[in-house]
């Protein structure tokens, strides 16, 4: 592993743990020439994928696109970077084993947005944003509005459970 200090071919692993529920490697790394530290990423790559682009174009997959365009997603959102990471690997989990090697930009924002869905509301708009190319306010209504999106968020304060609530919480039948 080359130090991205100085270039130097001279480093050792300090430090090894596992990380991203186990299906990462972290290792801290110290430069012998110039002691610069630094971490790295081990992570099982069951296939070489190719993305397949709306143009036709053929580019190899970068992970870390992927996660760049879900952490724009995510900006200023109160979700744990462990969850978004999860979220990541689960995605590219799924397209490695999807059995083609080949895959559709349609698919990975398909995964994206199925992941954004079940990890907060306003990132999975703002991905959806992008990801359908959204062009005018009337949009973003239409999609909040298809997705049931607007119903949990109206009223800041949550609902006070009535008596039937409260029987079903207790598992008392009684009124």
């Amino acid at each position: 592993m080359r130090c991205p200090f100085c270039n130097s071919e001279d480093t050792q692993v300090k430090d090894s743990r596992q990380a991203e529920d186990g299906s990462a490697v972290r290792r801290r790394r110290l430069c012998g020439s110039c002691g610069g530290r630094f971490t790295t990423f081990e992570r099982v790559q069951l296939r070489e994928l190719t993305v397949v682009k709306k143009s036709g174009r053929r580019t190899p997959f970068d992970r870390d696109k992927l996660a760049r365009s879900v952490m724009i997603a995510m900006q200023k959102r109160n979700v744990s970077p462990e969850k978004v990471e999860q979220m990541i690997s689960g995605v590219v989990r799924q397209l490695e084993s999807s059995g083609n090697s080949d895959i559709t930009s349609d698919d990975i924002g398909a995964l994206v947005m199925e992941g954004l869905a079940g990890l907060d509301s306003v990132a999975y708009v703002r991905y959806a944003s992008v990801y359908k190319d959204f062009r005018a306010t009337q949009d973003f209504e239409n999609f909040i509005v298809g997705e049931n999106l607007g119903e949990e968020d109206k009223g800041s304060t949550p609902k006070e459970p009535d008596a039937e609530d409260a029987a079903k919480n207790t598992g008392n039948n009684a009124p």
